[in-house]
């Protein structure tokens, strides 16, 4: 796990002292990516830099140095991430090169030399960011892993081509004064996040998960796909396996159970997050299972019983024999972390559970360098019970004409979201298993919201909004069309399934898989995620429906799987997500902080977002008239944002 970055000037030739000097600076920003070791390779007469910061994992000897360059001199790699089948390609590749040592970075050169560099990026099992350049033909090729575990940015200023794992090596080159991209901060107002391919400035882009980049004369061409999951889902939905249950969970077992080992090598101490849940726990389990010591795991505990995992991830890591640490934290503690946030994640970022994830980060790596978590598997394997819900809602609203459906929309937004969370609460015993949701009242206002849409997609684009007219919010705005709202046609028709699909390619990579990378890369932990092992993802999508997802119980064959080591009742529970009480500290101990960063001047100084929408959203929920903590948190961490990077109006 590293950091990497570069510089090209299409105006030619340079010295190389001066390119040397901006490489580093770019890397030195990056030194919290890679903390033991740096370099950089210059092509004078390119006018080119390559810079890197190294984490070192596997092989951590000079032999693992970067930038390395191919034995034939051609190629020289940056490159970000761990590939977990090196051994077996190095195995195909001896017959006919020669290794200096056993780096993983050595054995992906020596496929761009033997297959080419599209080939070996189809070959490769990993989470990666990566760039080569071509001694040869002059060309400079991005790459990153199928999922977008490893972040790529890539842009452009006065005729110089930039990319960098992180934002922050773009800002350290003269001459780069980007404006802000109005049209990006409404996608992050309406999905806490910003979805590929936009990012917080103008000109500069993130390279879609699944995608190689050519860049020629520093000029960078259009994403090439080499691997699509929206693809293998509709693949896999037309090609449903065949074989009983206890086949097809025997198969399963074996590709995860091989995805977890590959995933435990490591020249450096490893270990894996536990929050008791299933995902997380499968993880651990097959980890132990290929352990000859205990296997060092880690979880956060709060005294919020709501938000509170520590005592389910104890008593699995007590059934597994694991060598389990928790840490109950404090409002005070976790507090503490939010004037990190605007740091950690370089652009804004508003998923709250950043706070207990770069928590249970920072404790994993008093100990570990590696840390394995259980991301994905809700995605995957239909975790999530918005899919169910989803599903059974759109099913019913085809029997109701339009205008019962405004005229129910009516009457569930007339009940405040509080009042249905203590109807559901009570009723719980009665309602079917599909319903037994979280936060029962916010999600029928959102769904009540898409009552009169014609298409599933919308209805879910409404559940999955924190604002829903973000155009409203930021001051000239326009929102751009995203998976979630392209009306793109698929030959998935189920619902819940569309959902599963989208998810796959908008939240978990712009959302999940970004929390967890710059919250466990701020403290110099490199995080690896078995579940999403493409192999993995492909044999889910071909299961059949019911072996995945059945009434009431989503993973319903990974569950299979966990009970070969952990008694159901141990893990079988409500999912309880991995957040804290933002909404009860935005009316206590982070009032002031909130009350100062959207203050009518200082909303009126940014000049991006309609002061009187921000106010009556803030006033609401401090008053308890409404539960607006969402919106808020976005708007928060935009403005905490900005105050840290110092933008003003006259940048936006």
């Amino acid at each position: 796990m590293c950091g990497i970055a570069g510089y090209w000037d299409r105006n030619g030739s340079a010295e190389a002292v001066a390119l040397r000097d901006i490489g580093q600076r770019m890397a030195a920003v990056l030194q919290h990516r890679g903390p033991d070791d740096g370099g950089t390779f210059e092509d004078p007469h390119a006018g080119l830099v390559l810079a890197f910061r190294r984490l070192a994992i596997i092989d951590l000897t000079e032999a693992g140095h970067q930038p390395m360059a191919s034995a034939c001199g051609r190629y020289v790699l940056v490159y970000n991430g761990e590939v977990y089948n090196h051994g077996e390609l190095r195995a195909e590749l001896e017959p006919h090169l020669a290794f200096r040592g056993h780096s993983d970075t050595e054995v992906i050169l020596g496929g761009f030399t033997r297959w080419g560099v599209r080939c070996t990026v189809e070959r490769l099992n990993g989470m990666f960011g990566f760039a080569v350049w071509d001694c040869e033909s002059r060309v400079l090729t991005l790459g990153r892993d199928r999922f977008g575990e490893k972040p790529l940015y890539y842009g452009q200023a006065g005729g110089r081509f930039l990319f960098g794992s992180e934002l922050k090596p773009f800002r350290t080159v003269e001459g780069f004064h980007p404006s802000l991209d109005r049209s990006a901060l409404a996608l992050f107002m309406r999905h806490g996040c910003i979805p590929s391919p936009h990012t917080v400035y103008e000109g500069v882009r993130k390279l879609p998960p699944g995608c190689l980049l050519e860049v020629r004369d520093a000029l960078p061409g259009e994403p090439i796909p080499y691997w699509s999951a929206v693809e293998q889902a509709e693949i896999g939905v037309g090609s449903t396996l065949t074989g009983d249950e206890r086949e097809l969970e025997h198969e399963l077992h074996s590709l995860l159970y091989e995805a977890v080992g590959m995933r435990m090598e490591a020249d450096v101490p490893l270990g894996a997050f536990l929050s008791g849940g299933i995902d997380s726990s499968l993880v651990v389990a097959l980890m132990q299972a290929q352990s000859a010591h205990p296997v060092k795991t880690f979880s956060i505990g709060f005294a919020e019983a709501d938000h509170d995992e520590a005592p389910f991830a104890k008593r699995v890591a007590s059934h597994l024999g694991t060598d389990h640490t928790e840490l109950y934290v404090t409002a005070a503690d976790a507090l503490a972390v939010v004037p990190l946030l605007p740091t950690v994640y370089d652009e804004p970022f508003a998923d709250s559970s950043q706070i207990p994830t770069y928590l249970v980060s920072r404790l994993a790596r008093r100990d570990v360098t590696v840390s394995l978590s259980g991301d994905g598997g809700d995605e995957i394997f239909g975790g999530y019970s918005r899919y169910e819900m989803l599903a059974e809602w759109w099913h019913r609203l085809q029997r109701i004409p339009l205008p019962g459906r405004k005229a129910s929309a009516r009457g569930i937004v007339r009940v405040p979201a509080r009042h249905w969370d203590t109807l559901f609460r009570v009723a719980r015993p009665a309602l079917p298993a599909g319903a037994r949701v979280s936060r029962p009242g916010e999600k029928l206002h959102k769904l009540a919201s898409g009552l009169g849409f014609h298409r599933p997609e919308d209805v879910y684009l409404q559940l999955m909004s924190q604002w829903r007219a973000p155009e409203q919010l930021v001051l000239g705005s326009s929102e751009p069309l995203t998976p979630l709202s392209n009306g793109a046609r698929t030959p998935i028709a189920d619902p819940g399934l569309r959902a599963m699909q989208l998810d796959a390619i908008t939240y978990l990579p712009d959302d999940i898989l970004v929390k967890v990378d710059r919250a466990a890369m701020s403290v110099s932990l490199e995080t690896r995620v078995p579940l999403l092992d493409h192999r993995i993802y492909e044999f889910a999508w071909r299961l059949p429906r019911d072996l995945r997802n059945r009434p009431g119980q989503g993973k319903y064959l990974l569950r299979k799987v966990l009970d070969r080591y952990v008694p159901r009742p141990m893990v079988d529970r409500p999912k309880m997500g991995f957040g804290v009480p933002i909404g009860d500290w935005l009316r206590g101990p982070l009032r002031e902080w909130g009350e100062d960063l959207l203050s009518p001047s200082a909303l009126r100084s940014q000049g991006l977002l309609d002061v009187s929408i921000v106010r009556d959203a803030w006033s609401d929920h401090v008053s308890g008239r409404s539960d607006r903590k969402y919106e808020l948190w976005s708007v928060l961490m935009l403005q905490a944002w900005l105050a840290q990077h110092e933008i003003s109006a006259s940048t936006a």
